[in-house]
């Protein structure tokens, strides 16, 4: 099996962003991981060279993908800078940003996808990954064309939550989605195993999420609904900078604890000028499958509360259900399987609303964002 020193060893045959030195002793490389027989890389580069210097990443990918018992890379061009020079051996730090420094990244639209929701929540635990996965679910039961990007690079759920185990077809540079009840969907989890710990600092974050949403044929769609990462770090920065959102729903459960994080995602994409479609009070109550009594387990209301002082919309409430558990472990989405159950239509319920506040509504541009 390849290891970080054969890429390593093909990339001298690259040379680097000065057009002289080879590529490894360039101080350029950012990151580089070797997961199974794939290759992670990203390239920092100054972003206004970005166009220039794409001959490079596509040598840079070339030539990775000539190396024996590799079969895919990820190769992508950064404005994060590796510290100190030459070639790490694993994903270094980023340097801290200067105290403007500017978004680097393309902001530009995704070929074929109208509109893309980003889900999110301020921290994990909260049910975002099943919420996203039903409210995708129900956005094609009102009618939409919709794919799924499971964007948790650190906790990818999607594979589980639609029990798919295979790898996505690579044709040339571009990977095809996956097929799965009436959508297509994409994850990190189909290139790496269930096992895999991805230890990656900012920089490959960042290079494997933009290309999961630009090198992917998705196709003509309605929508992408984007599974984020819980918290307010790279990713949802990377996605902000990178594309025209159209808007956040925000995930959170009715407790104190969570609705402080569910305010930090609230703020987050309000400073990103990111649209707030709405919070959703995730196992909202337990009602016992044997009595029918209700249980508030993590009280009740909060997030509705929360939605009102915020002023954004509230989009409903989902229980903590047995039946969502079960069908979920299972890879069996309750919208797909059982779509006239009450934990169904509780989830279609929220994507109607969903669609009807992003239905119509102006394109807008990715903001410009400047971080001090």
């Amino acid at each position: 099996m390849a290891d970080e020193a054969d890429v390593l060893r093909a990339l001298e045959a690259v040379a680097g962003p000065d057009g002289k030195t080879m590529l490894p002793r360039s101080g350029a490389i950012a990151g580089l991981t070797v997961r199974d027989d794939k290759v992670y890389l990203a390239i920092a580069i100054d972003p206004k060279r970005s166009m220039e210097l794409e001959a490079m990443r596509a040598a840079a990918e070339a030539a990775v993908k000539g190396v024996r018992g590799i079969s895919g890379a990820i190769v992508t061009l950064t404005s994060e800078r590796p510290q100190g020079s030459g070639a790490p051996s694993r994903p270094p730090a980023a340097a801290p940003p200067g105290p403007r420094a500017q978004a680097a990244r393309a902001q530009r639209e995704i070929a074929g996808i109208k509109r893309i929701i980003a889900v999110a929540s301020g921290k994990g635990g909260v049910g975002k990954s099943t919420l996203a996965a039903n409210l995708a679910l129900g956005l094609a039961a009102e009618g939409w064309r919709v794919g799924l990007l499971d964007a948790d690079i650190y906790g990818p759920s999607v594979p589980r939550l639609f029990n798919v185990k295979g790898k996505p077809e690579l044709e040339g540079r571009i990977l095809k989605p996956i097929s799965a009840h009436g959508i297509v969907v994409m994850s990190i989890g189909f290139l790496v195993e269930e096992t895999t710990a991805m230890v990656w600092r900012g920089p490959m974050v960042m290079s494997a999420l933009t290309q999961l949403l630009r090198e992917v044929a998705w196709g003509e769609r309605d929508c992408l609904v984007v599974d984020m990462p819980p918290g307010t770090g790279d990713a949802q920065l990377t996605l902000a900078q990178n594309v025209p959102l159209g808007g956040a729903v925000i995930v959170s459960t009715p407790q104190d604890l969570a609705l402080i994080d569910a305010r930090r995602g609230v703020a987050m994409f309000k400073q990103t000028e990111v649209p707030i479609l709405g919070i959703v009070e995730n196992m909202s109550y337990f009602l016992c499958p044997h009595c029918g009594a209700r249980t508030d387990v993590f009280a009740h209301g909060g997030a509705r509360h929360e939605a009102e002082r915020l002023g954004v919309p509230f989009l409903g409430e989902v229980p903590l259900d047995i039946a969502i558990r079960e069908n979920s472990d299972a890879g069996r989405p309750v919208v797909a399987v059982d779509p006239d159950s009450p934990q169904a239509q509780a989830f279609r319920a929220i994507a109607r609303k969903v669609k009807a506040s992003v239905e119509g509504a102006p394109a807008r541009a990715a903001p410009r964002i400047v971080i001090e």
